[in-house]
C-alpha cells in the first residue's frame, strides 16, 4: 500500500507553499473571492485538478494497453459547488469533460478505455460527491 505527504508552510496572510513528497512546490491561497490571492492554486482548484490528472493519467495508460492512437487529448473537470444557509459548503458532483482525438479505432473501443480510466483512477473513486463523464470523440 502506498502512502502520500504532503506538507504546508504558512508564508504570511492567506497564503502557503504545498511541498509535495516528490518534491514538487505550489505556492496556494484562498479564492481570491475569500480573502486569498489571484494567481495561485487554491485548495478548490487543487481537488478539482487532482480528479483531472488523476483520470488523464489512467486514460493514456488505458489508450496505451488497448493500442489505440491518440492524436489529442485536452480535458476540462468541473467541480459544482453546493452552498448551504449555514455558510458551509460541499463539492455536490464534478463533471469530466474529456476530448479526445484518435486514428483507427472504433468508438467503443475508446469509451472501453474512458470507461477503464474511471474504474481505475484512485481520485474519482475515492471522491464522495457524483462523479458524471461527457466525452466528446473524434475518430480520424
Amino acid at each position: 500500500m502506498a502512502d502520500y505527504s504532503t506538507r504546508v508552510k504558512w508564508v504570511g496572510g492567506h497564503r502557503g507553499v504545498l511541498s509535495c513528497s516528490n518534491g514538487a512546490e505550489l505556492p496556494f491561497s484562498a479564492p481570491a473571492q475569500l480573502h486569498g490571492e489571484p494567481d495561485v492554486l487554491t485548495p478548490e482548484d487543487a481537488f478539482v485538478g487532482a480528479l483531472n490528472t488523476c483520470y488523464t493519467l489512467m486514460f493514456i495508460w488505458a489508450m496505451e494497453k488497448l493500442k489505440i492512437e491518440l492524436v489529442d487529448y485536452e480535458c476540462e473537470v468541473v467541480g459544482h459547488v453546493e452552498e448551504f444557509l449555514d455558510r458551509t459548503s460541499t463539492f455536490s458532483g464534478m463533471t469530466v469533460k474529456p476530448k479526445v482525438v484518435v486514428r483507427g479505432a472504433s468508438e467503443a473501443k475508446v469509451r472501453r478505455a474512458l470507461k477503464l480510466a474511471e474504474k481505475y483512477s484512485l481520485v474519482w473513486q475515492s471522491i464522495k460527491a457524483e462523479v458524471s463523464l461527457e466525452p466528446v470523440i473524434e475518430i480520424l
